[in-house]
């Protein structure tokens, strides 16, 4: 494996991983008032074009910890919609 994927994919997992904290912390309160429903929403679909470029270039580090924290990402979002406050 390549140096520079390999610091693609360390990358990738810091900011991916970074998430779970939050996913964690608003799945067990079962509440995301404090969360921005802006922000995530302008979070996700940035991170959706960025996993449609990975895709369109064939870079793998790029595709995986965009696909990952799509998912962590759209999870909060969903909790954000579900847990009314």
């Amino acid at each position: 494996m390549e140096f520079l994927t390999i610091i693609g994919l360390a990358a990738g997992f810091c900011t991916t991983v970074a998430f779970l904290p939050q996913v964690i912390k608003t799945w067990k309160s079962k509440s995301a008032k404090d969360l921005s429903l802006g922000m995530y929403s302008i979070f996700c679909t940035g991170v959706l074009l960025w996993l449609i470029y990975g895709i369109l270039i064939s870079d793998l580090p790029i595709i995986l910890a965009n696909a990952i924290t799509l998912l962590l990402a759209l999870s909060i979002l969903m909790f954000k919609l579900i847990f009314k406050d």
